[in-house]
């Protein structure tokens, strides 16, 4: 009785720890998005730091755009980037706004 009992305590500690990752993980902290004008190293840390998930990621968390949109009427990525990014960085008049601040060959 006593095993179970410290097995029990044990695993409830180690599911919280692992749960309090799971919340603590909000994905990379670099993504390179690859674009036929040149690579795009965007700082997810930083941009985490400023703003929360849903200003990007209109479902607060990554998915793809074709788990909710079909093939015929999902946003091109190319367009949704550039509209919330440079939006973003114009509105907040700081950060990159031209080509090649970002796409790098």
């Amino acid at each position: 009785m006593k095993k179970m009992l410290i097995m029990l305590i044990a695993t409830t500690v180690v599911a919280v720890g692992a749960i309090s990752v799971l919340a603590d993980n909000k994905g990379p902290e670099q993504i390179t998005l690859d674009a036929s004008m040149g690579a795009v190293n965007f700082n997810h840390a930083e941009h985490q730091n400023r703003t929360d998930c849903t200003t990007c990621h209109h479902q607060g968390e990554f998915t793809s755009c074709h788990s909710c949109h079909d093939g015929k009427v999902a946003p091109k990525a190319k367009k949704v980037l550039h509209d919330t990014c440079k939006g973003c960085h114009q509105e907040m008049q700081s950060g990159p706004t031209k080509c090649k601040e970002c796409h790098i060959k």
